[in-house]
């Protein structure tokens, strides 16, 4: 017998498609924030967000008679039909989030549009609506989410730890953050501010605030613009690798998004300059035509379609590789690692108070709230002291004996900026009133300026002072105040490289005959590979002909590895097609060329002359990318003079 499920079952069970967790939670109503206007954002939550989420912004509110509808399914202010989902530039717009939320929670929304007197507050205890009351109320929208889940239990559940849960909104605010630098965004956990960015607009100071002084000491700028696509951000040099993808972030519009497209395009362009099953680091915005994207396959909004996929990945890798050719690669060794430090603390006022402030000092006051002015502050405020107007403190949130949730909202004089945002952190001095804009971070503003003369250029070559070979497999020259060290089979193999791939582009890879024939046995897949790329093997050098049964012949070998084992050789590379070729694409080639370099070249180990090392150095000098072999290994890193006289104690710091 087929039945008709009730509301509050069919509510439940589509909640199960927008909120899978309490990151799901943070992530719909930061993005109602976002597309409220909000340039402040505030984001708490305890136990992991199960047991409360509190997401505060100074955007435009709601309209009274707009708050019921706000959180009914499929009510949105962002679209009207589905035309619009062709030049979409909101975050959300599929009207489900709120409903979903209040669905599987208790829900309370506290907000007050600019310029009305009033506030208003509502309820939501998994899906049924209570009244709409009157309350004090700074400009914005604060959401209280507490008992997620707390009436489907099945899904309760499989929620993980407490703390994989807030790690997991953690990462989810990191890319919130790294996509809107131009928002001040606060994050809270269990009380303990996690991390505060400015919203000055500067990406660089993100990154430097989220993943430390390292990371933005090696970050390359990167803005490129191609037919209709405009790439911006940082790209990481290559010592910021890591062996996941967890480190690329990218935006499509500024919404963060997972695409195979985008990811395989930003690593072929750092082909050459990785290792394999190393990924770099990346902070980077794309923008395009939202005709030409699909953002509505998944609710979570994560997943998209590019109608130009091929175009799409090329311009990306294209951007990614230019940007770092035109950058000298050199890494720079310390003998002593650095202690690690911390990015110093942010001493500014709260995002909320500052705006606020800033509002009060140009607006007139009342006279019977006044404040004294911040320290440092003194020139800016007059003799007289400034008053404030009634501002929030805190939302507190408690249960009855019914499990019922109650929002009380405690309104008092703010005494100072620092104790008028809700839910202060338990770092001390975090806003202590300095101006962020006036904040100075050490080595960061000049990190990205390229040096006044490559190391790696015709002119330099001729001050190098090649001091020899140690331990048969690295040379020594000094250039400047720096000594540089190379390994010579990685120096040795990016030339020979980059001889095999043009003379294979070129057609003029010469043949060396092989008398008699090499009988080479092969096993059911290495002769499918061999059946499928014998014409290009024998551009590559490599003549085949069968010799019956599982043997085939091995006719020829390209002449400059004559010597160099062919047979084995051969065998390699169709396991490298056979194992990574990727539907017999270019990269699989390049990797069999690779190979094929790395046998030709000198070893480590090997005794070789002066002559030698000149004559490699002299065609490093030449190519595009000299600082990595093909297979991604540095050929060349730099230790200062500074560095040694710190070792010798010459100078002590």
């Amino acid at each position: 017998m087929i039945k008709l499920l009730d509301d509050a079952t069919i509510d439940r069970i589509a909640a199960g498609e927008v909120v899978e967790r309490p990151a799901s939670v943070v992530k719909e109503l930061v993005e109602n924030s976002m597309d409220a206007g909000a340039d402040a954002i505030t984001v708490e939550i305890r136990g992991g967000g199960v047991e409360l989420i509190r997401v505060t912004d100074n955007g435009s509110g709601i309209e009274k008679d707009d708050i019921p509808a706000a959180f009914l399914r499929h009510a949105t202010s962002k679209i009207s039909d589905i035309s619009d989902l062709s030049a979409l530039s909101s975050m959300g717009f599929r009207g489900e989030a709120l409903a979903s939320i209040s669905a599987v929670s208790r829900l309370t929304c506290i907000t007050k549009r600019k310029g009305e007197l009033f506030g208003y507050r509502y309820e939501i205890d998994g899906g049924k609506a209570g009244d709409i009351d009157e309350i004090g109320a700074p400009d914005g929208t604060t959401i209280v989410v507490s008992k997620l889940f707390y009436n489907v239990p099945a899904r309760r559940k499989f929620l993980k730890s407490p703390t994989a849960e807030a790690n997991a909104v953690a990462e989810l605010m990191e890319h919130l953050s790294l996509s809107r630098p131009d928002i001040s965004f606060k994050f809270v956990v269990n009380s303990s501010t996690r991390f505060m960015t400015s919203g000055n607009g500067e990406l660089k100071e993100v990154i430097y605030r989220l993943f430390g002084r390292d990371t933005a000491k090696e970050v390359i700028p990167l803005s490129w613009e191609k037919d209709g696509l405009f790439i911006e951000g940082y790209l990481g040099s290559p010592v910021l690798n890591r062996p996941n993808r967890n480190f690329e972030n990218y935006f499509l519009n500024r919404r963060f998004i997972r695409s195979d497209i985008v990811s395989k395009g930003i690593e072929e362009g750092y082909r050459g300059y990785t290792m394999q099953h190393r990924f770099p680091f990346c902070v980077l915005n794309i923008s395009i035509d939202s005709a030409e994207v699909d953002v509505n396959v998944h609710p979570s909004k994560m997943d998209v379609r590019f109608s130009d996929r091929e175009g799409c990945f090329d311009k990306i890798s294209e951007a990614v590789s230019s940007t770092l050719h035109a950058r000298e690669m050199i890494p720079e060794s310390r003998i002593d690692e650095e202690k690690k430090e911390k990015p110093e603390a942010i001493t500014a006022p709260e995002p909320f108070e500052e705006k606020r402030r800033e509002s009060t000092i140009r607006s007139e006051a009342s006279p019977e709230i006044s404040t004294k002015p911040e320290p440092g502050d003194e020139a800016a405020a007059p003799a007289e002291e400034k008053s404030r107007p009634l501002q929030r403190d805190i939302f507190d949130i408690s249960f009855d004996e019914n499990d019922k949730a109650t929002v009380t909202e405690q309104v008092k004089p703010a005494e100072s900026i620092s104790e008028a945002e809700d839910l202060r952190s338990s770092q001390p001095n975090l806003c202590s009133g300095r101006d962020l804009s006036e904040t100075h971070f050490p080595e960061y503003t000049q990190l990205s300026m390229l040096p006044k003369e490559r190391v790696i250029s015709s002119a330099a070559r001729k001050q190098y002072r090649l001091i020899g070979q140690i331990f048969n497999t690295y040379w020594m020259f000094a250039y400047q105040d720096k000594l540089y060290f190379v390994d010579q089979h990685a120096a040795h193999e990016k030339v020979n490289y980059e001889h095999i791939v043009a003379a294979y582009r070129e057609h003029k890879v010469y043949k060396q005959q092989l008398s008699p024939p090499l009988i080479v046995s092969l096993s059911p897949e290495e002769q499918g590979v061999l059946a499928e790329y014998r014409d290009r093997l024998s551009e590559l050098g490599f003549e085949t002909e069968d010799f019956g049964g599982d043997e085939t012949a091995l006719l020829t070998t390209p002449l400059d590895l004559y010597r160099k084992d062919p047979k084995n050789l051969f065998l390699d590379i169709l396991d490298d097609l056979s194992l990574k070729g990727g539907k017999g694409g270019d990269g699989a080639f390049e990797r069999v060329l690779a190979t094929m370099a790395c046998k030709a070249s000198v070893k480590g180990g090997d005794e070789i002359s002066r002559e030698e090392m000149d004559k490699v150095l002299d065609e490093l000098l030449t190519l595009e990318n000299p600082y990595h072999c093909p297979h991604g290994r540095p050929t060349i890193f730099s230790m200062s003079r500074t560095e040694l006289e710190r070792k010798f104690k010459r100078i002590v710091n």
